[in-house]
């Protein structure tokens, strides 16, 4: 497994990349206009391909990092996809974010091609990505997880096993579903709370002594005393986006899911109060606009 291809090459991809070819191996990136710059990549061995079936010819392992399960479908069974130029026996790992029905069809597809198949999304932020220090929440086959993790440990601190194909992309939604769910409930309260006259700072300090505290409050912490996004660089349209997928999981599996509907509509009318751009922090002005 020294020859590994990469699409995908955004904030988190970039974070990868680097760290896969620090520890040697042989990086080919697929060069698209939604790539963060690939000079530096470049500059330290990667090659650039316009092909994905060029790219996955040459590959051991094929590693996607996109947007969602529309974009992965298309870039591994599209005219000129990966599976086009996949050989028998490597194998794909899909760190993106994705629905589990979705990865599954995936996964199969996959296999037809003599391939095998990962889903390995992560949590975390650019920052642990460019550290090598990603969480990755595994779903597949055990014995083929233990032949990545070699791979897998250059750019992740924390890899969890957490069940067959799909069970990872089925574990980020989750992940994403609680995380995203707690900042929006703080970020409405505090919308309330500076329309009740309540000080920023005792909102904050309360919560924080109380039932409120933990990752969700720190993560907002900065906005909402000194007008700050940075704590939780992720956008509004990715948050939606991600529990549009929890609902369509949820559903999948008749799952009750009336408070992630209640999250998603509160992330959408967000969103159209606000451009594509907007950080997830921000929710707590947005929420604040008059109806």
């Amino acid at each position: 497994m020294k020859k590994i291809g990469m699409v995908g090459i955004g904030l988190m991809g970039h974070g990868i990349a680097s760290n896969i070819i620090k520890h040697d191996y042989e990086l080919g990136v697929f060069e698209h206009p939604g790539n963060q710059p690939l000079d530096d990549l470049k500059a330290a061995g990667a090659k650039g391909f316009t092909s994905l079936k060029d790219m996955a010819a040459r590959s051991d392992v094929v590693i996607t990092v996109l947007t969602g399960s529309p974009q992965v479908e298309a870039v591994l069974t599209g005219e000129d996809g990966i599976l086009a130029g996949l050989r028998p026996g490597c194998t794909v790992i899909d760190c993106s974010t994705a629905i589990p029905s979705s990865s599954a069809r995936m996964a199969d597809a996959v296999r037809a091609a003599g391939s095998r198949f990962l889903d390995a999304p992560m949590t975390r932020t650019p920052k642990e990505a460019a550290e090598g220090r990603l969480n990755l929440l595994v779903g597949g086959d055990a014995a083929l997880l233990e032949e990545c993790r070699p791979l897998l440990r250059c750019f992740a601190e924390n890899i969890t096993h957490v069940g067959p194909v799909g069970a990872g992309h089925g574990m980020k939604l989750l992940h994403n579903y609680v995380s995203l769910g707690m900042v929006t409930l703080l970020a409405e309260a505090a919308a309330c709370a500076q329309a009740n006259a309540v000080a920023p700072e005792a909102f904050v300090d309360v919560l924080a002594k109380g039932g409120g505290g933990g990752i969700a409050l720190e993560r907002i912490k900065p906005y909402l005393l000194a007008g700050d996004p940075s704590g939780l660089r992720f956008s509004i349209a990715n948050a939606r986006k991600d529990l549009d997928y929890y609902n369509v999981m949820a559903a999948d599996v008749a799952a009750q899911r009336q408070v992630a509907a209640a999250v998603l509509a509160t992330l959408e009318l967000a969103l159209q109060r606000s451009g594509p751009e907007a950080l997830v922090p921000q929710l707590a002005s947005l929420l604040r606009a008059a109806p």
